[in-house]
């Protein structure tokens, strides 16, 4: 094992085309450190329907320019042996490190492979590179970026040509593409050939999001933006200044790209501690809402003040709220979901007679929901313009719920109270989410397989009237591993997270309300009632 480890990460080493990997595997070889290069050479990242993500370093098992060579290499054969011998592969990224490497590697292989490429002209928001793709007629879209993820890794997103994400099987077609490389040598890389693009296309992209409001609507709401040290601050302000809304006041901490993301433990509005400098200039400041993207800003989120101090919405709020400002529009289309998100949207849809679906996890899956109009994920992210961004677009998506504030706002009325209306017509919705971060992910696999030998009957003392087990798909999803128990008034799913080592169960509960009167009780009730679910669900699970 010893010797055998040594020799693959001497002849890795033989291929890296960087530098800085090169200098850190070399050096791991030299002290010989046997269990870290059998960690890092154990097997090699997985291109799956999120693409590639992992963390920065040397060794298959690691994000490095040699992998996202090999990964550019068997996309471009791929999409190659499907027919697209000439067409153009647009590429964006975000500021992370290497970023901008990755980016340059993939236009340098699909110009070898005998395809066009074209890169954007600096980091951008992944919206604008989903818009591009359909805006330039492009074959496929490669963004380089691992979201919100911590500030060590990074990641690879492949969309085709319909502009959005690879869903199976393109994904397993793709990987075995790559994995036919036999080496980094046969790969060609010109060191030009490819264009680099002018702001043409940000300009398209920024004059469609105008498309997304009213054209007589008031622009009147103040907002806090923080771009979580993200690429999101330059498009999103040229946005609001173009729809004539006051200029955001900034969180100037995060205002600009830093790919060491030094103010938060992790880059992503719903952890602890990440909007703790927009409450702070929001008490400052006062405004009507803050509004926040996350580092490659294609999710949404959205804090308001509650009872004298500032709070986040849950995603499921924020969806709902556009939900019924789209409908209040006389939005037409289909409203759809990921099956983890609220079953309020359904209620929102059916009342209003439009067709709604659930998908799969994922924009992937929400995006190729046939006459889509609007598609929401509980994890901050919103389609609000699917003929311009088939993808989560958190630069829309701002506009939109800034637009909803405003309206409110002319009325003395404010999103708090919107929610109430739609609690008291809908029934209260109520969110919550038991998520647990693991080293180990041989953790998650035991906590599913004893839900599944030992599954629950009862949750906070409510019977489990029906379990599902989504590896064998239902009717209208195909397979997927998760599980899905409904309670009576009440709903878990219970996933492994797609892309990071967690553990995730998704609860809602539905309590009826009479009148605006009875909407405190009925939160005590939801709160309470979501407490001793988490709880329950916990003990069952083992974690």
């Amino acid at each position: 094992m010893h010797a055998d480890v040594i020799a693959q990460a001497k002849a890795w080493l033989a291929e890296d085309p960087d530098t800085q990997t090169r200098e850190e595997l070399a050096e791991l070889i030299d002290a010989k450190d046997v269990a870290e290069l059998a960690e890092r050479f154990s097997g090699t990242l997985q291109f799956g329907t999120a693409g590639l993500r992992g963390e920065l370093g040397a060794g298959p098992m690691r994000m490095n320019r040699s992998v996202v060579i090999r990964a550019a290499a068997g996309l471009a054969a791929y999409l190659k042996k499907n027919g697209h011998t000439d067409g153009v592969v647009v590429i964006g990224y975000d500021a992370r490190h290497k970023s901008a490497d990755f980016a340059r590697d993939t236009a340098a292989v699909m110009t070898g492979a005998g395809l066009r490429a074209a890169v954007l002209p600096r980091p951008l928001p992944t919206p604008v590179l989903a818009f591009a793709i359909r805006h330039l007629g492009a074959v496929a879209g490669v963004e380089v970026t691992a979201s919100h993820n911590p500030p060590r890794d990074n990641g690879y997103k492949v969309y085709l040509g319909d502009g959005s994400q690879i869903v199976p099987p393109a994904d397993a077609e793709i990987a075995a593409e790559i994995d036919a490389i036999p080496s980094l040598t046969t790969v060609f890389r010109p060191t030009t050939g490819w264009e680099t693009l002018d702001d043409a296309v940000l300009d398209a992209y920024l004059a469609r999001t105008d498309a997304v409001l009213a054209p007589d609507s008031p622009r009147t709401a103040r907002t806090v933006y923080t771009a979580m040290h993200g690429v999101g601050k330059e498009t999103l302000l040229a946005a609001f200044a173009r729809a004539g809304f006051p200029r955001p006041a900034l969180v100037a901490e995060q205002a600009d790209p830093d790919p060491d993301f030094p103010t938060v433990a992790f880059p992503n509005p719903e952890e602890p501690g990440a909007m703790d400098l927009a409450f702070a200039k929001a008490r400052e400041t006062n405004p009507d809402l803050i509004i926040a993207n996350d580092p490659d800003a294609d999710r949404l989120a959205v804090a308001v003040k509650d009872d004298g101090d500032w709070r986040m919405l849950r995603g499921d709020e924020v969806g709902a709220l556009l939900a019924t400002h789209l409908v209040a529009r006389g939005a037409r289309g289909t409203f759809a979901e990921s099956i983890v998100s609220s079953s309020l949207l359904g209620r929102i849809a059916e009342k209003a007679n439009l067709p709604y679906e659930e998908t799969l996890t994922g924009f992937k899956w929400i995006a190729r929901v046939e006459g889509l109009r609007y598609g929401y994920e509980e994890a901050l992210g919103y389609c609000v313009d699917p003929d311009g961004v088939r993808d989560k677009d958190g630069v829309t998506a701002a506009l939109l719920i800034t637009e909803l504030a405003s309206t409110l706002k002319e009325e003395g009325r404010t999103l708090l109270d919107l929610l109430d209306d739609i609690a008291v017509e809908h029934g209260l919705h109520a969110t919550d989410q038991l998520a647990v971060r693991v080293e180990d992910l041989s953790v998650i696999a035991a906590a599913m397989r004893r839900l599944r030998e030992q599954p629950p009957t009862h949750l906070a003392g409510l019977p489990i009237t029906r379990s599902e087990d989504l590896t064998r798909g239902t009717d209208k999803l195909p397979p997927t591993d998760g599980l899905r128990y409904t309670l009576d008034g009440a709903r878990v799913i219970v996933r492994p997270s797609g892309t990071e080592p967690k553990l995730k169960c998704y609860l809602e509960v539905v309590v009826p309300v009479a009148a605006h009167a009875g909407l405190p009780a009925a939160r005590a009730k939801a709160t309470d009632l979501l407490a001793t679910i988490k709880r329950d669900l916990s003990t069952a699970a083992g974690i």
